[in-house]
């Protein structure tokens, strides 16, 4: 008589797989530990600080300790006098950020890849790359000495031209303020961004280009399709990324470039929740709008992977 088989369950065979296989590949997984330990400590984290949000804020309770208030300081927000222009100023800024900063890196790479001489291309490359890492507050102070009405290099150029009227304050006036950030921070970023698109050509095959001579194609149409075509997908992903931070304008330039003049169009919600949540100690109502602002930085992110995911195939999930 044949002794009775145990019959294991297809899932625990499959789990213990799947664990196996893992196994075989720790070396991958140490590899990996830091980076989730770091996603873990300084990004999941801080969200157990989502609830002050929630909460009536008490120093000597912590945290969890307030009374529960609900959507006590959403209303606030959106009922307050700052709420519309906190809002109206930011996607000013961040829609010109993206409309005109996103493009310019995709040129640069493009001019850079047509250059054929190695050395020219690693001296434009190299001073492109150094604004870079000049910091923001030098950046600013740098700003406010080129742009002074009374010694400024920048200012004296454009009066001396007749491109701004003789009068004109750029470091106060209002309507220069967004010009003068998006182009200043383009400036400074645009030669690092592109590091990864002048990447992403390096790896179009060589035969495409000899190809597209054959038929007789000249540079801007080879440019059109064959490189532009080899990026998209980089270019997609990248601009996806940049749609889920659409509303998380620089805190430190926007504050440093930030006066009594330009405040109407300068007050946005990364500084706004630092001038009434920070300074005014009202941490819960700080906490309300740095959450609303997430949100919404999420929602952006998933509208524009889904529209990616749909007509190109491509997202990030």
């Amino acid at each position: 008589m044949k002794p009775a088989q145990t019959t294991v369950p297809h899932q625990t065979l499959r789990g213990n797989g799947w664990l196996r296989r893992q196994a075989g590949h720790y070396q991958l997984w140490l590899m990996v530990l830091p980076a989730v330990i770091y996603i873990a400590i300084f990004c999941y984290g801080p969200m157990y600080g989502i609830q002050l949000a929630f909460r009536e804020f008490d120093f000597s309770k912590g945290l969890t300790g307030g009374e529960w208030a609900g959507f006590k300081y959403f209303e606030q927000y959106f009922n307050s006098p700052m709420f519309w222009p906190t809002l109206r100023n930011t996607f000013i800024i961040a829609f010109f950020s993206i409309l005109l900063g996103f493009p310019m890196p995709i040129l640069l790479a493009l001019v850079v890849n047509s250059i054929r001489s190695n050395r020219r291309k690693r001296i434009l490359q190299t001073t492109v790359y150094m604004p870079y890492f000049i910091s923001t507050v030098v950046l600013v102070a740098l700003l406010q000495i080129m742009l002074s009405p009374a010694t400024g290099l920048i200012d004296g150029f454009l009066k001396a031209l007749h491109l701004i009227p003789a009068d004109t304050n750029l470091i106060g006036d209002p309507g220069a303020f967004v010009p003068v950030y998006v182009i200043s921070a383009i400036w400074q970023a645009c030669g690092w961004n592109s590091i990864i698109f002048i990447a992403a050509l390096s790896s179009v095959d060589a035969q495409q280009y000899d190809a597209a001579r054959i038929d007789g194609a000249n540079r801007w149409q080879t440019v059109w399709h064959v490189e532009i075509p080899a990026i998209l997908p980089t270019i997609i992903i990248l601009l996806i990324m940049n749609m889920g931070s659409i509303l998380s304008v620089g805190f430190e330039k926007t504050f440093l470039m930030q006066n009594s003049l330009n405040k109407p169009v300068s007050e946005v919600i990364s500084t706004y929740v630092f001038n009434v949540g920070v300074k005014s100690n009202q941490f819960s109502f700080g906490s309300a709008v740095g959450l609303f602002n997430t949100l919404i930085n999420f929602t952006f992110l998933m509208l524009a992977n889904a529209l990616a995911k749909k007509t190109s195939k491509i997202s990030l999930m």
